[in-house]
C-alpha cells in the first residue's frame, strides 16, 4: 500500500513537514510506503473555472506540477494533506493546489483513506484543519481520527518536536490511518462498495 502526502508549507523541513513525518513514521512501521511532496514552495495558481478538465480526460490546462500530483493521488491508497496556518486558515499555495486537484479527481478518490494535519504557532489550527477536511469529505474518502484535533504547535523550525500532546496526536493518527488502510485493503473483495450516484446539482438562482 502507498500513501502520498502533500506538504503545503513553503519550508521544506518545517513544522508541517514534521507533523506529516510523524504520521508517516507510524505508517512505515506497518509496511506502508509514504511519498512526501513539497507543494508550498511552488508557484501554483488557483482554478480559473474554465471547465476544461472535464473535457480533457481530467487534466488541467494549466501547465504546472498539479496534473502529475493528481495522478499520484489517484494511484495511492491514502492521502495526507498538511498545511501551516498564517491567517486562521490554510495557506494560499495549498488552497490553490487543492481546489484544482479535488475538482479534477474528486470522484476518483472515493473510499481512499484521507487525513489532514496542521502546524500552527498559536491560534487558527482547528479552522485550518476543518478546511482541509472539507476536501476529504467532498471526495467521499475514509477519514481516520486521532485522540484530539490534528494540530501541532510550533513557530520556529523544529519547535513542533517540543509539543508533547501534538506529537502524540500525530502518532495516534498514523496508527489509526494504518489500521484503516488495512481494513480497506482486506475488505476490497469481501464487502461490496455502494454504487456511486450521479451528482445532483441544485442552483437556487435561475
Amino acid at each position: 500500500m502507498k500513501v502520498v502526502a502533500f506538504n503545503g508549507s513553503p519550508k521544506e523541513n518545517g513544522n508541517t513537514y514534521y507533523a506529516i513525518k510523524t504520521v508517516a513514521d507510524e505508517l512505515y512501521k506497518e509496511g506502508i510506503e509514504v511519498e512526501i511532496i513539497h507543494v508550498g514552495n511552488k508557484a501554483i495558481r488557483g482554478c480559473i473555472a474554465c471547465g476544461a478538465c472535464s473535457k480533457n480526460n481530467g487534466k488541467c490546462i494549466i501547465d504546472d506540477e498539479v496534473n502529475g500530483w493528481v495522478d499520484k493521488m489517484i494511484n495511492a491508497d491514502g492521502i495526507i494533506l498538511g498545511s501551516p496556518v498564517y491567517f486562521s486558515g490554510i495557506n494560499g499555495t495549498m488552497k490553490s493546489f487543492l481546489d484544482r486537484a479535488f475538482y479534477m479527481a474528486g470522484r476518483k478518490l472515493r473510499y481512499k483513506v484521507g487525513a489532514s494535519v496542521v502546524a500552527v504557532r498559536r491560534s487558527g489550527g482547528v479552522s485550518a484543519f476543518n478546511q482541509l477536511n472539507n476536501y476529504i469529505n467532498y471526495a467521499q474518502m475514509l477519514m481516520p481520527s486521532s485522540n484530539y484535533w490534528n494540530v501541532i504547535h510550533g513557530r520556529a523550525i523544529g519547535e513542533a518536536s517540543q509539543d508533547e500532546e501534538g506529537n502524540q496526536i500525530m502518532r495516534v493518527l498514523g496508527k489509526n490511518m494504518a489500521y484503516l488502510l488495512k481494513l480497506r485493503e482486506n475488505g476490497k473483495n469481501v464487502v461490496k462498495e455502494p454504487e456511486m450516484e450521479n451528482k445532483i446539482y441544485t442552483n437556487f438562482i435561475r
